[in-house]
Protein backbone atom coordinates (compact mmCIF):
# COMPACT_ATOMS: atom_id res chain seq x y z
CA UNK A 1 0.00 0.00 0.00
CA UNK A 2 2.82 2.43 1.04
CA UNK A 3 4.36 1.97 -2.78
CA UNK A 4 1.20 2.05 -4.35
CA UNK A 5 0.21 5.36 -2.48
CA UNK A 6 3.30 7.24 -4.17
CA UNK A 7 1.92 6.06 -7.57
CA UNK A 8 -1.93 7.17 -6.82
CA UNK A 9 -0.43 10.45 -5.57
CA UNK A 10 0.79 11.33 -9.40
CA UNK A 11 -2.47 10.22 -11.18
CA UNK A 12 -4.31 12.52 -13.74
CA UNK A 13 -7.46 13.84 -12.13
CA UNK A 14 -8.86 12.77 -15.72
CA UNK A 15 -7.36 8.90 -15.14
CA UNK A 16 -8.73 9.23 -11.07
CA UNK A 17 -12.35 10.04 -12.80
CA UNK A 18 -12.31 7.25 -14.99
CA UNK A 19 -10.92 4.88 -12.57
CA UNK A 20 -14.10 5.81 -10.61
CA UNK A 21 -16.59 5.33 -13.26
CA UNK A 22 -15.12 1.75 -13.82
CA UNK A 23 -15.31 1.03 -9.98
CA UNK A 24 -19.42 2.05 -10.13
CA UNK A 25 -20.26 0.33 -13.12
CA UNK A 26 -18.51 -2.63 -11.37
CA UNK A 27 -20.68 -2.57 -8.30
CA UNK A 28 -23.67 -2.53 -10.53
CA UNK A 29 -22.55 -4.96 -12.55
CA UNK A 30 -21.82 -7.37 -10.11
CA UNK A 31 -24.58 -6.38 -8.10
CA UNK A 32 -26.15 -10.17 -7.64
CA UNK A 33 -22.87 -11.64 -6.69
CA UNK A 34 -22.60 -9.04 -3.95
CA UNK A 35 -26.18 -9.52 -2.36
CA UNK A 36 -25.27 -13.18 -2.84
CA UNK A 37 -22.60 -12.84 0.10
CA UNK A 38 -24.25 -9.98 1.86
CA UNK A 39 -27.26 -12.86 2.16
CA UNK A 40 -24.72 -14.97 3.93
CA UNK A 41 -23.82 -12.14 6.03
CA UNK A 42 -27.65 -11.45 7.30
CA UNK A 43 -28.25 -15.22 7.59
CA UNK A 44 -24.74 -15.16 10.18
CA UNK A 45 -25.93 -12.39 11.97
CA UNK A 46 -29.55 -13.16 13.23
CA UNK A 47 -28.38 -16.83 14.29
CA UNK A 48 -25.71 -14.31 16.88
CA UNK A 49 -28.84 -12.37 17.44
CA UNK A 50 -27.84 -9.02 16.61
CA UNK A 51 -30.38 -6.08 16.81
CA UNK A 52 -32.99 -5.34 13.90
CA UNK A 53 -30.90 -1.93 14.06
CA UNK A 54 -27.15 -4.00 13.32
CA UNK A 55 -29.03 -6.01 10.80
CA UNK A 56 -30.25 -2.71 9.10
CA UNK A 57 -27.06 -1.39 8.94
CA UNK A 58 -25.32 -4.33 7.45
CA UNK A 59 -28.24 -5.44 4.87
CA UNK A 60 -27.64 -4.73 1.07
CA UNK A 61 -30.33 -4.21 -1.14
CA UNK A 62 -30.61 -3.28 -4.86
CA UNK A 63 -31.17 0.18 -4.28
CA UNK A 64 -28.35 0.70 -1.60
CA UNK A 65 -26.43 -0.69 -4.13
CA UNK A 66 -27.32 1.76 -6.78
CA UNK A 67 -26.87 4.70 -4.37
CA UNK A 68 -23.05 3.04 -3.32
CA UNK A 69 -22.84 3.43 -7.16
CA UNK A 70 -24.29 6.96 -7.30
CA UNK A 71 -21.75 7.80 -4.23
CA UNK A 72 -18.66 6.66 -6.31
CA UNK A 73 -20.23 8.79 -9.20
CA UNK A 74 -20.95 11.77 -7.25
CA UNK A 75 -16.95 11.56 -5.67
CA UNK A 76 -15.76 11.63 -9.46
CA UNK A 77 -17.86 15.16 -9.87
CA UNK A 78 -15.86 16.63 -7.32
CA UNK A 79 -12.94 19.11 -7.71
CA UNK A 80 -9.53 17.18 -6.97
CA UNK A 81 -8.47 18.83 -4.06
CA UNK A 82 -4.38 17.61 -4.81
CA UNK A 83 -1.88 20.43 -6.18
CA UNK A 84 -4.57 23.00 -5.09
CA UNK A 85 -2.89 26.30 -4.30
CA UNK A 86 -4.25 27.28 -0.55
CA UNK A 87 -1.96 29.86 -0.64
CA UNK A 88 0.69 31.69 -2.37
CA UNK A 89 3.28 35.02 -1.64
CA UNK A 90 6.30 36.52 -2.67
CA UNK A 91 8.80 37.20 0.42
CA UNK A 92 11.57 40.99 -0.27
CA UNK A 93 14.26 38.48 -1.06
CA UNK A 94 12.68 36.78 -4.05
CA UNK A 95 11.57 33.63 -2.35
CA UNK A 96 8.34 32.76 -3.90
CA UNK A 97 6.23 30.51 -1.60
CA UNK A 98 3.01 28.38 -1.95
CA UNK A 99 1.21 26.25 0.01
CA UNK A 100 -0.17 23.22 -1.47
CA UNK A 101 -2.44 20.17 -1.21
CA UNK A 102 -1.11 17.10 -1.26
CA UNK A 103 -2.68 13.41 -0.43
CA UNK A 104 -2.01 11.57 3.35
CA UNK A 105 -0.72 8.86 2.13
CA UNK A 106 -1.94 5.29 3.36
CA UNK A 107 -5.06 5.54 5.12
CA UNK A 108 -6.08 2.72 7.11
CA UNK A 109 -10.03 2.16 7.61
CA UNK A 110 -11.60 0.20 10.60
CA UNK A 111 -15.26 -0.29 10.45
CA UNK A 112 -18.30 -2.42 11.19
CA UNK A 113 -20.90 -3.46 9.71
CA UNK A 114 -21.99 -1.05 6.92
CA UNK A 115 -20.75 -2.72 3.91
CA UNK A 116 -21.26 0.29 1.82
CA UNK A 117 -18.10 2.03 3.10
CA UNK A 118 -15.88 -0.11 1.47
CA UNK A 119 -17.07 1.77 -1.59
CA UNK A 120 -17.17 5.12 0.07
CA UNK A 121 -14.22 5.03 1.46
CA UNK A 122 -12.06 3.37 -1.63
CA UNK A 123 -13.74 6.28 -4.00
CA UNK A 124 -12.64 8.94 -1.86
CA UNK A 125 -8.95 7.78 -0.77
CA UNK A 126 -8.47 7.09 -4.84
CA UNK A 127 -10.07 10.83 -5.23
CA UNK A 128 -7.94 12.70 -2.75
CA UNK A 129 -4.38 10.24 -4.29
CA UNK A 130 -4.44 8.39 -1.12
CA UNK A 131 -3.72 4.61 -0.73
CA UNK A 132 -6.21 2.82 1.51
CA UNK A 133 -5.68 -0.15 3.65
CA UNK A 134 -9.88 -1.10 4.73
CA UNK A 135 -10.60 -3.71 7.46
CA UNK A 136 -14.31 -4.19 8.27
CA UNK A 137 -16.09 -6.13 10.55
CA UNK A 138 -16.56 -10.19 10.83
CA UNK A 139 -20.35 -9.76 10.78
CA UNK A 140 -19.73 -8.33 7.29
CA UNK A 141 -16.87 -10.03 5.45
CA UNK A 142 -18.23 -11.68 2.66
CA UNK A 143 -20.01 -8.95 1.38
CA UNK A 144 -17.03 -6.39 2.12
CA UNK A 145 -14.80 -8.76 -0.10
CA UNK A 146 -17.14 -9.10 -2.40
CA UNK A 147 -17.38 -5.25 -3.16
CA UNK A 148 -13.89 -4.99 -2.41
CA UNK A 149 -13.02 -7.16 -5.27
CA UNK A 150 -15.67 -5.71 -7.56
CA UNK A 151 -14.16 -2.30 -7.06
CA UNK A 152 -10.19 -2.88 -7.16
CA UNK A 153 -11.02 -5.20 -10.26
CA UNK A 154 -10.82 -2.91 -13.44
CA UNK A 155 -8.49 -0.10 -11.98
CA UNK A 156 -5.17 -0.75 -13.14
CA UNK A 157 -5.75 0.37 -16.68
CA UNK A 158 -5.77 3.81 -15.50
CA UNK A 159 -2.51 3.59 -14.08
CA UNK A 160 -3.84 3.10 -10.43
CA UNK A 161 -2.04 0.16 -8.50
CA UNK A 162 -5.13 -2.53 -7.55
CA UNK A 163 -2.91 -2.36 -4.13
CA UNK A 164 -4.38 0.95 -3.84
CA UNK A 165 -7.29 -0.33 -2.37
CA UNK A 166 -6.41 -3.06 -0.05
CA UNK A 167 -8.66 -4.95 2.05
CA UNK A 168 -7.68 -7.33 4.91
CA UNK A 169 -9.70 -10.61 4.50
CA UNK A 170 -9.30 -12.44 7.90
CA UNK A 171 -11.94 -11.92 10.67
CA UNK A 172 -9.06 -12.18 13.39
CA UNK A 173 -8.89 -9.24 15.59
CA UNK A 174 -5.09 -9.46 15.97
CA UNK A 175 -5.05 -7.72 12.32
CA UNK A 176 -6.55 -4.58 13.67
CA UNK A 177 -3.23 -4.60 16.21
CA UNK A 178 -1.26 -4.98 13.28
CA UNK A 179 -2.71 -1.73 11.61
CA UNK A 180 -2.36 0.03 14.44
CA UNK A 181 0.97 -0.64 14.98
CA UNK A 182 1.91 -0.31 11.70
CA UNK A 183 3.26 3.33 11.73
CA UNK A 184 5.94 3.10 9.32
CA UNK A 185 2.99 1.65 6.84
CA UNK A 186 -0.19 3.58 7.49
CA UNK A 187 -0.04 7.30 8.26
CA UNK A 188 -3.83 8.11 9.35
CA UNK A 189 -6.53 5.69 10.78
CA UNK A 190 -10.30 6.06 10.77
CA UNK A 191 -12.03 4.37 13.18
CA UNK A 192 -15.61 3.71 12.36
CA UNK A 193 -17.98 1.85 14.75
CA UNK A 194 -19.02 1.32 17.63
CA UNK A 195 -17.70 3.25 20.49
CA UNK A 196 -15.81 0.13 22.02
CA UNK A 197 -13.77 0.12 18.62
CA UNK A 198 -13.23 3.26 18.73
CA UNK A 199 -11.53 3.61 21.82
CA UNK A 200 -9.38 0.80 21.67
CA UNK A 201 -8.16 2.17 18.25
CA UNK A 202 -7.46 5.60 19.85
CA UNK A 203 -5.76 3.74 23.10
CA UNK A 204 -3.41 1.94 21.52
CA UNK A 205 -2.47 3.16 18.10
CA UNK A 206 1.03 4.16 17.07
CA UNK A 207 -0.64 5.94 13.78
CA UNK A 208 -2.50 9.11 14.15
CA UNK A 209 -6.04 8.49 14.63
CA UNK A 210 -8.86 10.91 13.24
CA UNK A 211 -12.19 9.55 15.09
CA UNK A 212 -15.64 10.34 16.92
CA UNK A 213 -16.13 8.11 19.68
CA UNK A 214 -20.30 8.19 19.67
CA UNK A 215 -23.15 9.78 18.37
CA UNK A 216 -25.16 11.42 21.42
CA UNK A 217 -27.39 13.62 19.32
CA UNK A 218 -30.25 15.72 20.76
CA UNK A 219 -32.82 17.73 19.57
CA UNK A 220 -33.75 21.03 21.65
CA UNK A 221 -37.71 22.06 20.92
CA UNK A 222 -37.32 25.82 21.67
CA UNK A 223 -40.39 28.21 23.26
CA UNK A 224 -40.89 29.75 19.59
CA UNK A 225 -40.55 26.73 17.60
CA UNK A 226 -43.46 25.59 14.76
CA UNK A 227 -44.09 22.43 16.43
CA UNK A 228 -45.73 20.56 13.84
CA UNK A 229 -42.28 21.14 12.19
CA UNK A 230 -40.78 20.05 15.48
CA UNK A 231 -42.65 16.81 15.60
CA UNK A 232 -41.47 15.93 11.93
CA UNK A 233 -38.35 16.69 12.97
CA UNK A 234 -38.01 14.96 15.78
CA UNK A 235 -39.96 11.63 14.42
CA UNK A 236 -37.45 11.86 11.47
CA UNK A 237 -34.12 12.11 13.43
CA UNK A 238 -35.36 9.14 16.04
CA UNK A 239 -37.31 7.14 13.83
CA UNK A 240 -35.84 6.77 9.78
CA UNK A 241 -32.71 5.09 10.66
CA UNK A 242 -32.12 4.66 13.99
CA UNK A 243 -28.82 2.36 14.18
CA UNK A 244 -26.42 5.47 12.66
CA UNK A 245 -24.35 8.01 14.75
CA UNK A 246 -26.71 10.91 13.54
CA UNK A 247 -30.09 9.56 14.82
CA UNK A 248 -30.71 11.91 17.83
CA UNK A 249 -30.95 10.01 21.31
CA UNK A 250 -31.93 12.59 23.80
CA UNK A 251 -34.98 15.37 22.97
CA UNK A 252 -34.96 18.75 25.05
CA UNK A 253 -38.12 20.62 25.32
CA UNK A 254 -38.65 23.89 26.67
CA UNK A 255 -41.22 23.45 29.67
CA UNK A 256 -43.76 25.78 28.26
CA UNK A 257 -44.64 24.00 25.32
CA UNK A 258 -44.53 20.47 26.51
CA UNK A 259 -47.65 20.07 27.54
CA UNK A 260 -48.61 20.95 24.23
CA UNK A 261 -45.67 19.16 22.32
CA UNK A 262 -45.20 15.92 24.31
CA UNK A 263 -48.24 13.97 23.67
CA UNK A 264 -48.70 14.05 20.01
CA UNK A 265 -45.14 13.48 19.66
CA UNK A 266 -45.14 10.59 21.70
CA UNK A 267 -47.77 8.85 20.14
CA UNK A 268 -46.08 9.01 17.14
CA UNK A 269 -43.12 7.53 18.18
CA UNK A 270 -44.63 4.80 20.20
CA UNK A 271 -46.59 3.87 16.97
CA UNK A 272 -43.53 3.58 15.58
CA UNK A 273 -42.14 1.45 18.46
CA UNK A 274 -39.76 3.75 20.07
CA UNK A 275 -39.55 3.35 23.52
CA UNK A 276 -39.67 6.39 25.50
CA UNK A 277 -37.62 7.22 28.92
CA UNK A 278 -38.13 10.61 30.77
CA UNK A 279 -37.19 13.33 33.49
CA UNK A 280 -39.59 13.53 36.41
CA UNK A 281 -41.82 16.25 34.47
CA UNK A 282 -42.02 14.54 31.27
CA UNK A 283 -43.49 11.32 33.08
CA UNK A 284 -46.32 13.53 34.74
CA UNK A 285 -47.04 14.69 31.25
CA UNK A 286 -46.72 11.01 29.44
CA UNK A 287 -47.71 8.90 32.28
CA UNK A 288 -46.52 5.33 32.00
CA UNK A 289 -43.00 5.91 30.44
CA UNK A 290 -39.78 4.39 32.22
CA UNK A 291 -37.50 7.14 34.22
CA UNK A 292 -34.57 7.89 32.72
CA UNK A 293 -31.06 7.57 34.76
CA UNK A 294 -28.14 9.80 34.21
CA UNK A 295 -26.71 6.83 32.16
CA UNK A 296 -29.25 7.16 30.12
CA UNK A 297 -28.75 10.99 28.84
CA UNK A 298 -24.73 9.81 28.00
CA UNK A 299 -26.22 6.65 26.04
CA UNK A 300 -25.56 6.14 22.51
CA UNK A 301 -28.63 3.85 21.91
CA UNK A 302 -28.36 2.95 18.16
CA UNK A 303 -31.78 1.67 18.99
CA UNK A 304 -35.83 2.78 19.15
CA UNK A 305 -35.18 4.69 22.44
CA UNK A 306 -35.32 8.12 22.97
CA UNK A 307 -34.73 10.04 26.46
CA UNK A 308 -36.90 12.95 26.88
CA UNK A 309 -36.02 15.85 29.32
CA UNK A 310 -37.96 18.97 29.71
CA UNK A 311 -35.63 22.07 30.07
CA UNK A 312 -36.40 25.49 31.24
CA UNK A 313 -34.72 27.32 28.51
CA UNK A 314 -32.23 27.35 25.95
CA UNK A 315 -29.40 27.81 28.17
CA UNK A 316 -30.19 25.06 30.33
CA UNK A 317 -30.21 22.93 27.22
CA UNK A 318 -26.71 24.26 25.94
CA UNK A 319 -25.51 23.20 29.27
CA UNK A 320 -26.92 19.65 29.42
CA UNK A 321 -25.72 19.02 25.70
CA UNK A 322 -22.20 20.21 26.37
CA UNK A 323 -22.65 17.93 29.38
CA UNK A 324 -24.08 14.77 27.78
CA UNK A 325 -23.16 15.13 24.32
CA UNK A 326 -20.71 13.62 22.16
CA UNK A 327 -19.93 16.63 19.99
CA UNK A 328 -21.35 14.99 16.82
CA UNK A 329 -24.47 16.86 15.83
CA UNK A 330 -27.40 18.75 17.98
CA UNK A 331 -30.47 20.45 16.81
CA UNK A 332 -32.81 24.02 17.89
CA UNK A 333 -36.24 23.88 16.60
CA UNK A 334 -37.73 27.56 16.77
CA UNK A 335 -38.39 30.90 15.20
CA UNK A 336 -36.57 33.11 17.09
CA UNK A 337 -32.91 34.74 16.13
CA UNK A 338 -31.68 35.44 19.87
CA UNK A 339 -32.78 32.00 20.66
CA UNK A 340 -31.12 30.66 17.49
CA UNK A 341 -27.82 32.23 17.12
CA UNK A 342 -27.66 31.60 21.25
CA UNK A 343 -27.89 27.31 20.92
CA UNK A 344 -25.63 27.89 17.42
CA UNK A 345 -23.00 29.71 19.01
CA UNK A 346 -22.71 28.00 22.26
CA UNK A 347 -23.41 24.13 21.83
CA UNK A 348 -19.79 23.33 21.12
CA UNK A 349 -20.72 20.03 18.39
CA UNK A 350 -19.06 19.45 14.85
CA UNK A 351 -22.17 20.04 13.16
CA UNK A 352 -25.00 22.47 14.44
CA UNK A 353 -28.39 22.86 13.05
CA UNK A 354 -31.43 25.20 12.74
CA UNK A 355 -34.77 23.79 11.87
CA UNK A 356 -33.55 20.41 10.54
CA UNK A 357 -33.00 17.06 11.53
CA UNK A 358 -29.43 15.79 12.56
CA UNK A 359 -29.82 12.98 10.12
CA UNK A 360 -28.24 15.29 7.34
CA UNK A 361 -24.86 15.37 9.32
CA UNK A 362 -23.22 12.73 6.58
CA UNK A 363 -20.90 13.72 3.54
CA UNK A 364 -23.07 12.61 0.64
CA UNK A 365 -25.96 15.32 2.13
CA UNK A 366 -23.59 17.61 2.57
CA UNK A 367 -22.62 17.87 -0.89
CA UNK A 368 -18.93 16.23 0.05
CA UNK A 369 -19.40 13.39 -2.32
CA UNK A 370 -19.03 10.83 0.66
CA UNK A 371 -17.51 10.92 3.87
CA UNK A 372 -14.80 8.80 5.08
CA UNK A 373 -15.56 9.59 8.13
CA UNK A 374 -17.40 12.29 10.83
CA UNK A 375 -14.54 13.26 13.29
CA UNK A 376 -15.87 15.24 16.64
CA UNK A 377 -12.22 16.45 17.54
CA UNK A 378 -10.80 19.62 16.51
CA UNK A 379 -7.55 18.41 15.20
CA UNK A 380 -7.18 18.20 12.33
CA UNK A 381 -10.49 17.59 10.93
CA UNK A 382 -14.02 18.35 12.08
CA UNK A 383 -17.57 17.39 10.50
CA UNK A 384 -17.98 15.06 7.93
CA UNK A 385 -14.38 14.36 6.45
CA UNK A 386 -14.64 13.91 2.40
CA UNK A 387 -11.32 14.73 0.13
CA UNK A 388 -10.21 17.73 1.67
CA UNK A 389 -9.63 15.93 4.96
CA UNK A 390 -7.63 13.26 3.44
CA UNK A 391 -5.55 15.72 1.98
CA UNK A 392 -2.44 17.41 4.16
CA UNK A 393 -0.46 20.12 2.35
CA UNK A 394 3.19 20.90 2.30
CA UNK A 395 5.48 23.94 0.96
CA UNK A 396 6.79 24.67 -2.27
CA UNK A 397 9.82 27.18 -2.15
CA UNK A 398 10.66 28.56 -5.32
CA UNK A 399 14.30 30.66 -5.34
CA UNK A 400 16.78 31.64 -7.81
CA UNK A 401 20.01 31.13 -5.82
CA UNK A 402 18.92 32.44 -2.65
CA UNK A 403 21.33 32.07 0.63
CA UNK A 404 20.64 32.71 4.26
CA UNK A 405 22.46 35.56 5.38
Amino acid sequence: AKDASRVVAGVSTKNKNKALSAMAKALLKNSRYILLQNAKDISIAKKKGLSNAMIDRLRLTNKRIEEMAQTIKAVSGLKDPVGEVLRKWKRPNGLVIKKVRVPIGVVGIVYESRPNVTSDCAALCIKSGNACVLRGGSEAINSNLAIHRSIASGIEKFGIPREAIGMINVTDREAVEVMLEADEYIDLIIPRGGEGLIRHVAKNSTVPVVKHYKGVCHLYVDKFADLKKAGEIAFNAKVQRPGVCNAIENLLVHKDVAQKFLPGVARALEEADVELRGCEKTRKILGGIKAATDKDWYEEYLDLVLAIKVVANVEEAITFINKYGSSHSDAIVTKNKKAADKFLNNVDSSCVYLNASTRFTDGYQFGLGAEIGISTGKIHARGPMALEELCTYKYIVLGNGQIRQ
